[in-house]
């Protein structure tokens, strides 16, 4: 058997994408064209992410190479890849803003986080007991690149001030270390 079989493996595969009809069939064309070997498909489809599109989890089998090259396509088709493999998105965060939350655009928050540095908001939960037009709060769960926890955390603090939030940051780094 050669090295290049022996170096198949399974992958998962987390996307997003939008309503529309053929958007499934346009995410696989990537993994296709690129050697992916499909597994298996969950299509999401009575679920919404934060942005309010489709989850889409895909399982294949590849070489890493090719695996790279599935990434690329899908980015290049315009397909958001919220998590790829173990390598990608190996950074977990969740950070809470409280304020005005929802007057000052929380679409237009999210949006931006994830403009930041190849991170992509994964989960969300709004608060406003007194209302949206009072203070509210928002728990944003982010999955993030390995090494870019600091950027993302940047581009959120600077969002935050610009729209007058207050941003409760995780705990980062290991004790002792």
């Amino acid at each position: 058997m050669s090295d290049v079989q022996t170096d198949v493996r399974a992958y998962t595969l987390r996307l997003e994408l939008v309503d529309e009809p053929g958007e499934l069939l346009r995410s696989l064309r990537p993994i296709a064209d690129n050697g992916g070997n499909l597994l298996s498909i969950f299509h999401e489809r009575g679920n919404v992410t934060p942005r309010g599109h489709i989850p889409v989890e895909v399982d294949v089998e590849a070489t890493p190479a090719r695996f790279e090259n599935i990434i690329d396509g899908l980015r290049d088709a315009g397909i958001n890849v919220i998590q790829a493999g173990t390598e990608r998105y190996s950074e977990g965060l969740t950070v809470i803003l409280s304020g005005h939350v929802i007057d000052t655009d929380l679409s237009d928050t999210l949006s931006r986080i994830q403009e930041s540095a190849n991170a992509t908001v994964t989960d969300l939960s709004v608060a406003a007991p007194e209302g949206t037009s009072n203070v509210s709060s928002a728990r944003i769960d982010i999955a993030a690149e390995r090494g870019a926890t600091e950027v993302v955390l940047e581009k959120i603090r600077d969002v935050a001030a610009e729209k007058d939030l207050r941003v409760v940051e995780p705990l980062t780094g290991a004790a002792g270390a």
